[in-house]
């Protein structure tokens, strides 16, 4: 069976729908996500649209776009894991080094905060399998799909 063009989009955007099913799905089951997996969503959904109109519309712009917001997920995902790995210093806004906000908790920090979801700091390190964060794995499968969506763009049928 040849892999065709048709079938490398619906591979990366059903890849990109997956990871935001998953993240829904996690998040549904008490996994509070921190700003920076919100970020992470964004491009995955861009994905996906652009995997539509990649369907309906010939030509290589299309997948360039989808592979583009693939890597856009994944470079946030690399930034979010050297975040939470302390190797870099992360957004001041959704960090715990701040010094001088670094000792009050959600609920000084947000009115009503203890009422509604635990607010999750980016620097938090979250082993979620076999000692990677769900960032790290946001990363490595989007260059994956970034990969799967250059192979659409070149791919002629």
């Amino acid at each position: 069976m040849p892999v065709t063009r048709q079938f490398l989009i619906i591979l990366a955007a059903g890849g990109s729908l997956a990871l935001l099913a998953a993240a829904f799905f996690f998040q549904a089951l008490g996994w509070a996500p921190c700003a920076m997996c919100l970020w992470q969503r964004w491009p995955h959904a861009a994905a996906v649209v652009f995997g539509g109109a990649a369907l309906a519309i010939s030509g290589p712009m299309m997948p360039l776009l989808g592979g583009l917001s693939a890597l856009t997920t994944a470079g946030i995902g690399v930034y979010h894991s050297g975040v939470e790995r302390k190797w870099w210093a992360g957004p001041d806004s959704c960090t715990g080094g701040s010094e001088d906000l670094g000792g009050l908790g959600g609920d000084a920090l947000l009115p009503g905060a203890s009422e509604g979801p635990a607010l999750v700091l980016c620097d938090s390190f979250e082993p979620f399998l076999f000692g990677l964060t769900m960032a790290n794995y946001n990363a490595f499968a989007s260059l994956g799909l970034a990969v799967i969506w250059a192979m659409a763009a070149l791919k002629r049928d």
